[in-house]
């Protein structure tokens, strides 16, 4: 058997053989100009050397693989990965700061904030949220802005908690947050760009509504969107009226995303949501457009289980990591279907797998009673969890 027999590339893709079976290939490749009763065990200087070749060989073979598979999104990683969606006319997001809808009431065109000394509000926790600057005051007296963290990372804002003016302006009355904080987040993973770029091809869609999720998918600081439509004559069950679309979208700036749902959208179609503002179309045209941010529903879990051989008191985290992570991965509008924990709960193919059995999985919304029952999210709300709601019992 040649070496061309066990790595080669055909229409089902690359193919190479696993370390036992390359050393096997090149033992008896030696053998051949030796002869067959040469030693070439473990233990001898001959199979030190075999193995050494070998496990070059294998690793040559490996890296090929990668190589191969690095110019598909769904098997590309790291570097290869951002250099490839660049093709769709993405880039691989850094780190954020957090940013949240800032209610502004004051006195018409004042001007707040200017550059090196932005207008700075504060929550009662004493963290600081920057308005953009330059932001002016309209007419009616109020304006919603999105505001940034100073401090980067996973800063947390509850509704009604960013309320406190830090930098007194004159004409700067009163502010407010009806909707809580979009948290920053780490830079993005492997799997979260194969994930957008896949909404990212529905930007030249023949679907209109996708078209505008795609390209408001594609918008800095944006971490989940889902459109919904109604195309009927009356409001539908959602509540959102007849001919009109909304998009649900955490995080983003409110301002690049009214005025991408305007370019995007069909013409003489409305918008619906809790989240607006005043844009103007490429001919200055000014359009209200609309957008809804969807509600955090926290879920907590309670999950009994019975100890094996070889159990810890470490695997409990390790379960409730598990559990939060897949509930956090629903999306907007989404279910959290109780029975799609029991796999995660496992742990399988990590050292805990089989230390331990799952008596039973409950969860339940916000403080309610668990059951082992479904938690049903509305189409604006995203079911959210942390590892201090999940509790082991043993």
């Amino acid at each position: 058997m040649e070496w061309s027999e066990l790595n080669y590339i055909d229409a089902t893709g690359y193919h190479f053989p696993d370390y036992p079976t390359t050393l096997a290939w090149l033992t008896e490749k030696y053998k051949g100009i030796y002869g067959q009763d040469i030693y070439v065990e473990p233990d001898s200087q001959d199979g030190e050397w075999l193995a050494i070749q070998a496990k070059a060989l294998y690793d040559t073979a490996a890296s090929g693989a990668s190589t191969f598979n690095s110019f598909a999104p769904p098997s590309a990683q790291g570097t290869g990965l951002a250099r490839l969606v660049k093709i769709n006319g993405l880039n691989k997001r850094p780190a954020t700061y957090s940013t949240v809808d800032l209610t502004v009431v004051g006195q018409a065109g004042t001007v707040l904030g200017t550059v090196g000394a932005p207008a700075t509000a504060v929550d009662t926790l004493d963290q600081k949220w920057d308005l953009p600057i330059g932001t002016v005051i309209p007419g009616g007296g109020t304006i919603i802005v999105t505001a940034t963290a100073q401090q980067a990372g996973a800063v947390q804002a509850a509704a009604n908690t960013v309320n406190r003016i830090f930098t007194p302006t004159r004409g700067w009355q009163t502010v407010d947050n009806v909707n809580a904080a979009t948290a920053g987040v780490a830079v993005e993973t492997d799997a979260e760009l194969r994930a957008r770029q896949a909404i990212s091809t529905a930007n030249p869609s023949t679907t209109v509504l996708e078209g505008t999720a795609g390209a408001v998918a594609n918008l800095p600081g944006v971490v989940a969107v889902r459109p919904y439509e109604n195309d009927t004559g009356v409001t539908d069950g959602n509540g959102i009226p007849g001919h009109k679309i909304s998009i649900a979208v955490i995080g983003g700036d409110v301002t690049e995303i009214c005025e991408t749902i305007l370019t995007h959208k069909t013409p003489g179609c409305g918008t619906y949501g809790d989240t607006s503002e005043v844009v103007n179309d490429p001919k200055g045209i000014p359009s209200l457009i609309a957008f809804e941010r969807p509600a955090d529903v926290p879920i907590e879990a309670e999950i009994v289980i019975s100890i094996n051989s070889g159990y810890t008191s470490d695997y409990a985290d390790q379960i409730k990591a598990a559990v939060a992570a897949v509930i956090n991965q629903f999306g907007i509008g989404n279910d959290v279907l109780y029975t799609r924990l029991f796999i995660p709960a496992y742990l399988q193919g990590t050292p805990a797998f089989g230390t331990f059995d799952i008596v039973s999985i409950e969860i339940s919304r916000d403080g309610d009673p668990v059951a082992a029952a479904n938690v049903d999210i509305a189409w604006n709300e995203r079911a959210t969890c942390v590892v201090g709601d999940i509790t082991v019992i043993t």
